[in-house]
């Protein structure tokens, strides 16, 4: 009889990936194999409280008990039909977000690019059919320092030098304007606009928080010129930054809305463009399409995400435990903190450069039982399930404090 194979180590597992998968990520040295909540374990069997939470794919934590029975219900009868039949689980899904985000429509995708990539083709289409811009000269609007993703079209309009260099050539039909001014993007914008295409807080640049009065100002901008507001909310929505949207911080209701991450409940990827009828009513079949868009999997899945969110409890959440860490921030400022932005339960730590690296500070960390992961320079993001406790939040800034203080 053949004896069971040995499972690897971390440090092997690690090394095996080196030959065999693209080196696109430079991810900590942690190789997880389970996770409940707002905690992960190695195959080793240490623990690790997660303060990153996929991005915000996770905003419900690990594995929640309602999302995976939703999986589990759904699995045992249909998973995937692809669009050129119906299934019993995607008006509902429709109708509860379009319900939940104050929108009419909604267009499923699968991953957040692939969101992004339909918000442009669906502004441009409504830019040549209702605002009357001539053939292909119509423009989007972005901001500077923006993460949409990373396809061709998304990096072509990024001013990440990583993420566009040797990628070209690129895609035109963008102008690109600093955040949060808007006298800069009221002089962009002319009569060939279809849209400014904006996040609400900037994720990946280091949860960038604008001013009050932007979101309102960038509404106002785009309604007097007679052009679309699309809110990226694929970081920001879903309850992060304790608010359903974003947006609702200032009472902003968009053309357009993207979603994707936390919609998929940390289970499959799900996203989506959500926006008023007289924008997605432009599409027309054949013009554009997913083969796993709307799969009846997807839709059980983000049906009970849409559920969760439905109640209130987790924009409560990451608003009162948004506060914990506000406080728990505030009080590292000058303790090898220079300076952080927070919305919700979110943050961006900047770390005193003479500490270490953002890098250096996450691997830290991750020694003492904390997985975070940086951005630019000695940038820390921060963003636990909104699952998370106030007294496990607590010990996270505590260590936090000890790796700083170190």
């Amino acid at each position: 009889m053949t004896a069971p194979a040995r499972a690897r180590t971390s440090d092997e597992l690690i090394r095996a990936e080196e030959p065999v998968l693209a080196h696109n990520y430079h991810p900590l040295p942690v190789v997880v194999a389970h996770a409940e909540g707002a905690w992960v374990e190695d195959v080793e069997g240490r623990r690790y409280l997660d303060m990153l939470a996929g991005y915000s794919a996770l905003n419900f934590g690990h594995r929640h008990p309602a999302l995976i029975e939703a999986a589990h219900r759904q699995l045992d009868r249909l998973t995937l039909t692809s669009r050129a039949f119906h299934n019993d689980k995607l008006a509902g899904f429709a109708e509860r977000l379009a319900r939940l985000t104050g929108q009419d429509m909604v267009l499923p995708m699968n991953t957040g690019a692939e969101a992004v990539e339909s918000g442009i083709k669906v502004a441009r289409k409504w830019a040549y059919e209702v605002k009357g811009v001539p053939a292909d000269r119509a423009t989007i609007v972005v901001a500077a320092d923006n993460f949409h993703g990373r396809t061709t079209t998304i990096v072509s309009f990024s001013t990440d030098e990583t993420a566009r260099s040797g990628f070209g050539p690129f895609t035109p039909g963008f102008r690109i304007v600093p955040y949060n001014d808007l006298a800069a993007l009221e002089a962009a914008i002319d009569e060939t606009t279809a849209a400014v295409l904006i996040e609400p807080v900037q994720g990946e640049a280091g949860v960038i928080v604008p001013d009050d009065g932007y979101l309102s100002g960038v509404r106002e901008l785009t309604r007097r010129a007679g052009c679309l507001f699309v809110a990226d909310e694929i970081q920001s929505g879903l309850g992060r930054t304790g608010r359903t949207l974003a947006v609702e911080h200032e009472n902003v209701v968009p053309d357009v809305v993207l979603l994707g991450k936390a919609l998929g409940g940390g289970i499959v990827p799900v996203s989506a463009v959500v926006g008023s009828r007289e924008v997605l009513g432009v599409l027309r079949p054949g013009e554009h399409g997913s083969t796993f868009g709307g799969n009846p999997l997807a839709a059980a899945v983000g049906t009970a995400v849409v559920e969760l969110l439905e109640t209130g409890e987790f924009q409560r959440r990451a608003a009162e435990l948004g506060a914990v860490l506000r406080e728990g921030l505030t009080d590292l400022v000058g303790r090898g903190v220079v300076g952080f932005r927070s919305r919700g339960l979110w943050a961006g730590v900047d770390v005193d450069p003479a500490i270490g690296t953002g890098r250096e500070i996450s691997e830290r960390l991750m020694r003492e039982g904390i997985l975070a992961k940086d951005t630019h320079g000695s940038t820390i993001r921060l963003a636990p399930p909104l699952t998370i406790t106030e007294s496990e939040l607590r010990s996270a800034l505590g260590t936090f404090a000890k790796v700083l203080a170190v």
